[in-house]
Parts: structure tokens; C-alpha cells; sequence
């Protein structure tokens, strides 16, 4: 890395859009987590730390001049919320998609994560390789929980709740949500439409009485009818 790593933001503005890179803008008030994940970020093809944050008020002001694809923030900061800042940002610009981490999950966390327009929850814990996955792939329509984070949703307690029924299908979408993956990659691993697939998942969620996918995959989980994290 050469000086700080925001010194080649000039640069990938001059970039043909087809080779620009996905920049990103780090957010955590500990400078020696923000710089290894500015680390991390320069190490990989394809992504370029635009510049490192350590308040709210640094955040908003760097959005604003350097207007990043993806923010990756931290839920405590030093001046404030990082949720409160997560929300602001996705108003400000919408197409924005921030990444937040976390050091504890709870259901307050996860429903304020949602609703400020997060795309990703990870733990603070976690490894560079999970946060730079999430970084690529995160997506402004969609929600991604890494798995411990949903193993710690799940230890609080089963639903005594009546079982469902599930078609066949549903069942297969559920069981691939639960591995972690989105619309997109449940569709064409099906073969069926995006549209269609939407469909399934919106009656996954009135069956389980569930408001996000999240909370459909706990509560499934809790009742036996999903393995979280299971890729076979």
C-alpha cells in the first residue's frame, strides 16, 4: 500500500467505467482495525479504499466528497450510531451499500440494521476474506447475515409455534437461504426466474410469520426444518 488509501481516489475517477474498481469507505473509530481493513481492501483485485473514517461526522462528510460504492461501518463510534449513520447515508444516496459490522447481534441490531438500508451484518470478529466477499457481493436490494451471527439469534430460545406446511420448492429455497445465499444465485441454481423466486421466499415469510429472511431462517432452524451454514 502507498500512503493512505485514499491517495489513488484522483486516479479511478479518471478510470474508463469498465475497469474502475468497487471503492469503498472504511468507518470504525479503532484506526488500527480501520487500517487493516484498508489493508485488506488494497490487497484485492477489483477494490480500492477511497478513504478511512473514525467519526459519523467524518463518514457523512467523506460520502459527500467522495460519494463510495460500499461503506463499510461499525456499529459503535466514537461521536455516535453507526446505524444512525447507516440510515443517513442510504437516504443520501440511495445507491449506496453499506456493509456493517458488529460486535454483538440482538434483535435490535438486526431490525435497525434493515431498516437503516444495510445490505450486509458481519461480525467485528470475523475473518478479512468473509468482509471482502461481503464487500463484493453485497447487493442494495437485498440482506446477507454471516452465519455466526444467526447461530447467536438462534441460541435465544425455539418458537413453540404450529408447523407450517411447505411445497417441495419452498423447502428447497429455504434450505439455500439458509446456506447464505440470495435471490439471484437461488434462481439460477433452480432454474427459474428471479420473479418466481421472490414469490417462494414471500411465502416462506407468511408461513413462518417472519418479516425478513433472517427471521425466516432462525425460525426454521429452531423448528428443525433448516441446517444454518450447511453447503451440502
Amino acid at each position: 500500500v502507498n500512503g493512505e488509501c485514499g491517495a489513488s481516489v484522483r486516479v479511478a475517477e479518471l478510470m474508463p467505467s469498465e475497469t474502475r474498481q468497487i471503492r469503498v469507505l472504511v468507518v470504525d473509530d479503532h484506526r488500527t482495525v480501520a487500517d487493516a481493513v484498508a489493508l485488506a481492501i488494497e490487497g484485492e483485485s477489483g477494490l480500492e479504499c477511497v478513504a478511512k473514517a473514525h467519526t459519523v461526522g467524518e463518514a457523512l462528510a467523506l460520502a459527500e466528497e467522495l460519494r463510495p460504492e460500499v461503506v463499510v461501518m461499525d456499529v459503535r463510534l466514537s461521536d455516535g450510531d453507526g446505524l444512525v449513520a447507516a440510515a443517513e447515508l442510504t437516504t443520501r444516496w440511495p445507491q449506496t451499500r453499506v456493509v456493517v459490522l458488529t460486535a454483538v447481534v440482538n434483535n435490535n441490531v438486526l431490525d435497525r440494521a434493515v431498516a437503516a438500508g444495510a445490505c450486509a451484518l458481519l461480525p467485528k470478529d470475523g475473518t478479512l476474506s468473509d468482509l471482502m466477499r461481503a464487500v463484493r457481493t453485497a447487493r442494495r436490494d437485498d440482506f446477507m447475515v454471516h452465519p455466526s451471527l444467526v447461530k447467536q439469534l438462534i441460541s435465544s430460545g425455539a418458537r413453540g409455534e404450529p408447523q407450517p406446511t411447505f411445497t417441495q420448492r419452498e423447502l428447497e429455497v429455504l434450505q439455500r437461504l439458509a446456506r447464505g445465499q440470495d435471490v439471484v444465485v437461488i434462481a439460477r441454481a433452480l432454474g427459474i426466474s428471479v420473479l418466481t423466486c421472490r414469490g417462494y421466499i414471500k411465502s416462506i415469510l407468511v408461513k413462518l410469520d417472519a418479516h425478513t429472511q433472517l427471521e425466516a431462517v432462525v425460525i426454521a432452524h429452531q423448528r428443525g426444518l433448516v441446517q444454518v451454514g450447511d453447503r451440502h
